[in-house]
């Protein structure tokens, strides 16, 4: 009930602002009423009310944000230092937990948890997709999906250097970076191996 008050409270307010505007306009004359009208269907076109986004699913351009890749570049390299600062771990041992956090981390956040943590208008399309599902509207090799499948290599890479490929820790990294590889493919894009993850 409070819901359908809302939304008529809504409508009254749309309604009101729509008459104050054609009163203006009809002051103004023709030309403003050309531009208000330009303008109104432009906003109209992209407009979510009651939303504090333009976005139906706010997931699908969250990594698109501006500064994002900064701050999850910082993310890692903040949990390699707090794992460096703890006394009894070596460094080849810090790299590999920084590897192993961090795809866990990811495999966690994207390829796991479904839905998304907020009101979306799409009548329940997104609550049986990934995160990395729902990225950029499911469309393949965009620059964030590209990052994101970059970093955790990167990682890898950097982590195999610094352990000095020992077999065990080549190991477990490696297995580590499949986990997070494999599911972002295209080929797995909405697939639930032994249907795991399912609903």
């Amino acid at each position: 009930m409070a819901g359908l008050a809302k939304n008529s409270r809504h409508r009254l307010l749309a309604a009101t602002t729509v008459l104050n505007i054609a009163s203006i306009d009809q002051a103004a004359g023709p030309a403003a009423q050309e531009s208000r009208s330009f303008r109104g269907a432009h906003l109209n076109a992209n407009m979510n009310v009651g939303t504090a986004h333009s976005e139906v699913n706010p997931n699908t351009r969250v990594m698109n944000s501006r500064g994002i890749w900064l701050s999850y570049i910082l993310g890692i390299g903040l949990l390699h230092v707090v794992l460096l600062s703890i006394p009894f771990f070596s460094v080849p041992v810090v790299w590999t937990l920084t590897n192993i956090i961090h795809n866990m981390s990811m495999y966690i956040f994207l390829h796991t948890v479904k839905g998304t943590p907020f009101e979306t208008p799409d009548q329940g399309k997104a609550r049986l997709l990934t995160h990395w599902e729902q990225m950029d509207y499911g469309v393949q090799f965009t620059a964030s999906r590209k990052f994101l499948t970059i970093m955790p290599i990167v990682l890898y890479f950097l982590t195999s250097f610094y352990t000095k490929y020992d077999r065990i820790h080549f190991i477990i990294n490696t297995i580590s970076l499949m986990s997070v590889l494999i599911p972002k493919l295209p080929q797995f894009h909405g697939v639930r191996i032994f249907g795991i993850n399912k609903y």
